[in-house]
């Protein structure tokens, strides 16, 4: 679907081709109205709480540069990330790929270190059976593999960046920091994919479709989308020449928040969507694998915008709910639906925290009363559900008891849904306190403070370590 340039600014330079969504034009997103954040100490406490969990790398970052071409809030996407018009048949097909410069690596005996990176755009197939052009990174290691037998690959989901294409995970390799006045992009994924290499797997990235790939918007948290897009990258990296990475290495799939729901679909849908691939291991954690429950966390929240990014999504790849969105959004949300379309998730948090989602209504009502009310939305929602189908692969779910951000109880009820159907399941409750509702703490810092359990799990099952399934334990955990 082709859309007008957004108007940006007083000079109303493009931003980028993910412009406004059809049917919901409303004031210049740059009025901000409805985009007001509460000043003072939570959005203080929130600002604090992210640099601390997420600026894990400290270098200077500048706009990406390429091409003339698409620009988002200030950064210039390079001209890589334009889809052709027509695309190879297969899914995990390469599209094209170049050197991709790492900003953090080191010369070493074996190669730069961690490794050497490629990026990438793929073929794979949207949640409405249709072509579409993905982008990414490989990283092939230049740490050895240790585990016994063939080098593996594993497939890294990112947690929620933003809706810009300026956000994607591919480019914050190459820039961990983007700050420019317009912007605030951190590439958080960066320490989960250097302490992959460090243990000697290669690394595949998927930017998701619609973040990056300069065609569309970034359908946030659906789950065919999210994981067809995952599983796409690992047949992207068997594909890529000169990768070490076969058809017999073994595959793990890693992702947290939304890269959790991702890998969480992702290994429920593997079986039927990608049977060439035999997966090891999928960590998912706090995954969103329930929509309803989870609006209801994030409206409202420091991450409200996140409620805009996944409207916006929705409203793209289901043009039915044109309809509802006209009936119940009003001016304000409908411009603060078009601003979100290029922010990250510092940009949201500067301008959106703690807003709630009943400013944005016609009649008042928050999204959960309308979705409550409207049997076609709950619907939307239900058909997003995680954990109605059963990975054949083991999988570890690991969430927070305190997050309140993706709430601890539904991503919970995802491993007790996976157990009555029979899968093998590793569920570990991280015990925290609680350290601050609505501030997305309770939701980052398990993101850190389980890492390193998550991978020594994953790399376990990659040199071909046993599962053990702790379903049984289950009305015993919290």
């Amino acid at each position: 679907m082709e859309r007008p340039h957004r108007p940006h600014g007083p000079e109303n330079a493009p931003r980028s081709t993910s412009a406004r969504q059809p049917g919901l034009e409303g004031p210049s997103s740059e009025s901000r109205t409805g985009s007001t954040a509460p000043r003072g100490g939570r959005l203080l406490a929130t600002a604090l709480a992210v640099c601390a969990c997420l600026a894990v790398q400290a270098l200077p970052a500048t706009a990406a540069t390429g091409a003339a071409g698409t620009v988002s809030r200030g950064v210039t996407i390079p001209a890589f990330y334009d889809p052709p018009t027509a695309l190879p048949e297969a899914n995990g097909a390469i599209v094209r790929s170049e050197p991709l410069p790492l900003a953090l690596s080191l010369p070493g005996l074996n190669g730069p270190l961690p490794g050497t990176a490629t990026r990438l755009m793929y073929k794979s197939t949207d949640s409405n059976g249709e072509p579409v052009a993905v982008t990414g990174a490989y990283i092939e290691p230049s740490a050895a593999w240790k585990g016994g037998g063939p080098r593996p690959v594993v497939a890294v989901a990112p947690g929620t960046m933003g809706q810009g294409d300026q956000c994607a995970a591919s480019l914050g390799l190459q820039h961990p920091i983007t700050l420019n006045g317009e912007t605030v992009s951190i590439g958080y994924e960066d320490l989960s994919i250097y302490r992959l290499l460090a243990a000697g797997t290669a690394v595949v990235v998927t930017d998701y479709v619609g973040l990056g790939a300069t065609d569309r918007l970034h359908t946030y948290v659906n789950r065919l989308d999210g994981g067809h897009a995952l599983l796409d990258a690992v047949r992207a990296a068997r594909n890529l020449t000169g990768a070490s990475v076969t058809t017999a290495s073994p595959v793990g799939l890693f992702g947290y928040s939304q890269g959790g729901g991702a890998s969480a679909s992702a290994a429920e849908l593997q079986p039927s969507y990608a049977p060439d691939i035999t997966l090891a291991g999928t960590y998912s954690g706090a995954p969103p694998a329930n929509l309803t429950e989870v609006i209801k966390g994030i409206d409202g929240s420091a991450l409200a915008g996140a409620l805009g990014w996944s409207l916006n999504g929705f409203l793209q790849s289901d043009p039915e709910l044109k309809a509802f969105a006209d009936a119940h959004i009003n001016a304000a949300g409908k411009a603060a639906l078009s601003d979100l379309s290029t922010m990250c998730v510092g940009d949201s948090i500067f301008g959106y925290a703690f807003k709630k989602s009943s400013s944005w209504t016609t009649d008042g009502k928050s999204i959960s009363a309308i979705v409550a009310e409207t049997p076609a939305l709950q619907k939307v929602l239900d058909d997003q559900r995680i954990g109605k189908l059963k990975p054949t692969s083991p999988v570890r779910v690991a969430t927070g008891i305190q997050d309140d951000i993706v709430p601890h109880a539904q991503a919970r009820q995802l491993a007790v849904d996976w157990c009555r159907k029979g899968a093998t399941i590793t569920y570990d409750a991280v015990n925290l306190p609680n350290l601050g509702d609505g501030l997305l703490t309770n939701h980052l810092v398990p993101l850190l403070t389980d890492q390193g359990d998550a991978i020594s799990w994953l790399t376990d099952r990659l040199s071909g370590k046993r599962a053990t399934s702790n379903c049984w334990s289950m009305p015993l955990q919290p």
